[in-house]
């Protein structure tokens, strides 16, 4: 099954139409800037000597695509849990593979982070796929792809985001509770 997961991502990955985000037909613009680039690419290179196999991207500038922050699209697997690209937020296109065995190992390593932004469950079982979600720590969840409710709160977990955007959640962030305790007046 690991060895699909990979091909379909790597296709995937290589699918993508890197370019200037204002075009219609971009999958996959720059980042914000070169020091974020050089950040990203930092994780590559840490990927590459010691986070897991290199299934596609890696280091360099996307073909054609020489002015602006532009990274390769990158895909690893058998990634150690334990390392950088695997446990850290990259901010950039890097999609690291973990493998595991049972649903169970699956779960902890998910919820094994001190980030917990957003999640994604895929399954064909959705009542399976159900409750795998809401054993997982992570602001958001979706099951099998992305489903937008602006009335439903975006924030994360632990060290991940902000507080919370959208929804009663995401009103009260610009709220501020404040409690008066007084003696009753007589007038």
């Amino acid at each position: 099954m690991m060895d699909q997961v990979a091909e379909i991502a790597k296709l995937c990955a290589e699918g993508l139409i890197v370019g200037d985000p204002l075009e219609p037909s971009t999958d996959l613009g720059p980042v914000i800037s070169a020091s974020q680039r050089d950040r990203v690419w930092g994780y590559i290179r840490a990927g590459i000597d010691n986070g897991g196999d290199l299934i596609t991207g890696g280091l360099g500038v996307p073909s054609g695509l020489d002015r602006g922050f532009f990274v390769k699209p990158t895909v690893f697997s058998n990634v150690d849990q334990a390392s950088a690209i695997a446990n850290e937020e990259i901010f950039g296109p890097v999609l690291s593979i973990i493998p595991y065995e049972t649903p169970q190992e699956a779960l902890m390593i998910a919820n094994d982070s001190d980030y917990g932004l957003a999640a994604a469950v895929w399954g064909t079982d959705l009542e399976e796929a159900d409750v795998f979600g809401r054993q997982l720590s992570a602001g958001t969840i979706t099951v099998n792809g992305e489903v937008f409710n602006p009335a439903a709160p975006f924030g994360g977990l632990r060290k991940s985001g902000l507080g919370h955007e959208l929804g009663i959640y995401g009103f009260r962030e610009y709220l501020q509770t404040k409690v008066l305790n007084s003696p009753k007046i007589d007038k």
